[in-house]
Protein backbone atom coordinates (compact mmCIF):
# COMPACT_ATOMS: atom_id res chain seq x y z
CA UNK A 1 0.00 0.00 0.00
CA UNK A 2 2.98 2.04 1.00
CA UNK A 3 4.72 1.33 -2.57
CA UNK A 4 1.13 2.89 -4.13
CA UNK A 5 0.86 5.98 -2.83
CA UNK A 6 4.73 6.86 -3.50
CA UNK A 7 4.14 5.93 -6.77
CA UNK A 8 1.27 7.71 -7.27
CA UNK A 9 2.73 10.70 -5.76
CA UNK A 10 5.52 10.01 -7.79
CA UNK A 11 3.67 9.95 -11.09
CA UNK A 12 1.64 12.92 -10.29
CA UNK A 13 4.97 15.41 -9.31
CA UNK A 14 6.30 14.41 -12.48
CA UNK A 15 3.50 14.83 -14.90
CA UNK A 16 3.02 18.37 -13.57
CA UNK A 17 6.78 19.15 -13.65
CA UNK A 18 7.06 17.93 -17.31
CA UNK A 19 3.87 20.12 -18.04
CA UNK A 20 5.88 23.46 -17.18
CA UNK A 21 7.30 24.98 -19.96
CA UNK A 22 10.68 25.46 -20.01
CA UNK A 23 12.79 28.83 -21.56
CA UNK A 24 13.87 28.39 -24.91
CA UNK A 25 17.84 28.26 -24.80
CA UNK A 26 17.59 30.47 -27.81
CA UNK A 27 15.91 30.74 -31.54
CA UNK A 28 17.93 30.57 -34.81
CA UNK A 29 16.65 32.24 -37.74
CA UNK A 30 18.82 31.68 -41.03
CA UNK A 31 17.86 34.10 -43.72
CA UNK A 32 19.76 32.65 -47.66
CA UNK A 33 20.54 34.96 -50.42
CA UNK A 34 21.59 34.08 -54.31
CA UNK A 35 25.65 34.24 -54.91
CA UNK A 36 26.73 38.01 -54.68
CA UNK A 37 23.81 39.08 -53.54
CA UNK A 38 23.13 40.73 -49.73
CA UNK A 39 18.99 41.15 -51.38
CA UNK A 40 16.49 40.10 -48.59
CA UNK A 41 13.74 39.13 -50.48
CA UNK A 42 10.23 39.18 -49.25
CA UNK A 43 9.56 35.80 -48.93
CA UNK A 44 12.31 35.55 -46.11
CA UNK A 45 11.47 39.25 -44.87
CA UNK A 46 7.81 37.61 -43.93
CA UNK A 47 9.25 34.67 -42.68
CA UNK A 48 11.01 36.21 -40.11
CA UNK A 49 8.28 38.71 -39.50
CA UNK A 50 6.07 35.88 -38.82
CA UNK A 51 8.74 34.52 -36.15
CA UNK A 52 9.20 37.43 -34.75
CA UNK A 53 5.19 37.73 -33.84
CA UNK A 54 5.27 34.53 -33.36
CA UNK A 55 7.50 34.30 -29.92
CA UNK A 56 6.08 35.90 -26.53
CA UNK A 57 8.32 38.91 -25.80
CA UNK A 58 10.70 38.27 -28.32
CA UNK A 59 11.47 42.17 -27.86
CA UNK A 60 12.94 41.31 -24.58
CA UNK A 61 15.96 39.02 -26.45
CA UNK A 62 19.32 40.02 -27.74
CA UNK A 63 20.29 39.57 -31.06
CA UNK A 64 23.45 37.84 -32.74
CA UNK A 65 23.79 38.08 -36.48
CA UNK A 66 26.29 35.43 -37.71
CA UNK A 67 26.98 36.60 -41.50
CA UNK A 68 28.78 33.89 -43.98
CA UNK A 69 29.33 33.60 -47.74
CA UNK A 70 30.68 30.70 -49.63
CA UNK A 71 33.90 30.37 -50.51
CA UNK A 72 33.62 31.62 -54.52
CA UNK A 73 35.38 34.56 -54.90
CA UNK A 74 38.23 36.50 -52.93
CA UNK A 75 38.88 36.96 -48.99
CA UNK A 76 38.37 40.08 -48.99
CA UNK A 77 35.15 40.39 -51.32
CA UNK A 78 33.48 38.10 -49.21
CA UNK A 79 33.94 39.66 -46.15
CA UNK A 80 32.24 42.49 -47.58
CA UNK A 81 29.75 40.74 -48.75
CA UNK A 82 29.32 39.23 -45.67
CA UNK A 83 28.95 42.59 -43.94
CA UNK A 84 26.44 43.51 -46.32
CA UNK A 85 24.30 40.73 -45.79
CA UNK A 86 24.67 41.14 -41.99
CA UNK A 87 23.54 44.66 -42.44
CA UNK A 88 20.87 44.06 -44.61
CA UNK A 89 19.40 41.85 -41.69
CA UNK A 90 19.72 44.21 -39.34
CA UNK A 91 18.14 46.90 -41.61
CA UNK A 92 14.64 44.62 -41.46
CA UNK A 93 15.15 44.03 -37.91
CA UNK A 94 15.39 47.70 -36.68
CA UNK A 95 12.29 48.12 -39.07
CA UNK A 96 10.99 45.27 -37.52
CA UNK A 97 11.52 47.58 -33.89
CA UNK A 98 14.37 46.14 -32.59
CA UNK A 99 16.80 48.40 -31.39
CA UNK A 100 20.00 48.44 -32.73
CA UNK A 101 21.57 47.79 -29.13
CA UNK A 102 19.86 44.79 -28.70
CA UNK A 103 22.07 43.52 -31.90
CA UNK A 104 25.45 42.27 -32.50
CA UNK A 105 26.94 41.50 -35.54
CA UNK A 106 29.82 39.19 -36.19
CA UNK A 107 30.66 38.39 -40.31
CA UNK A 108 32.59 35.50 -40.89
CA UNK A 109 33.14 35.75 -44.81
CA UNK A 110 33.91 32.86 -46.48
CA UNK A 111 35.77 31.33 -42.99
CA UNK A 112 33.48 29.08 -40.55
CA UNK A 113 31.37 27.32 -43.22
CA UNK A 114 28.98 24.72 -41.68
CA UNK A 115 28.30 22.93 -45.29
CA UNK A 116 30.99 21.60 -47.46
CA UNK A 117 31.73 24.41 -50.03
CA UNK A 118 33.01 21.80 -52.42
CA UNK A 119 29.63 21.17 -53.52
CA UNK A 120 26.78 23.45 -54.82
CA UNK A 121 24.66 22.55 -52.42
CA UNK A 122 26.96 23.40 -49.29
CA UNK A 123 27.42 26.36 -51.15
CA UNK A 124 24.24 27.51 -51.66
CA UNK A 125 23.76 26.39 -47.47
CA UNK A 126 26.94 28.68 -46.41
CA UNK A 127 25.32 32.42 -48.46
CA UNK A 128 23.49 33.04 -45.24
CA UNK A 129 23.12 35.42 -41.95
CA UNK A 130 22.38 33.38 -38.83
CA UNK A 131 19.80 35.31 -36.73
CA UNK A 132 20.06 34.48 -33.23
CA UNK A 133 17.78 35.38 -30.36
CA UNK A 134 18.70 34.97 -26.57
CA UNK A 135 16.90 35.41 -23.86
CA UNK A 136 17.67 37.91 -21.52
CA UNK A 137 17.23 36.30 -18.27
CA UNK A 138 16.80 38.11 -15.29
Amino acid sequence: MRFTITAIFVLLFSFSYAQEEAPQAYILKSIYFGGGSYYVDDYQYDELKLLVDSVKDIRDYTITIHSHTDNIGGAAYNEWLSEMRGDAVIEKLLFLEFTSNQIEKRDFGQFNPVYDNSTWEGRQKNRRVDIIFWPVVM
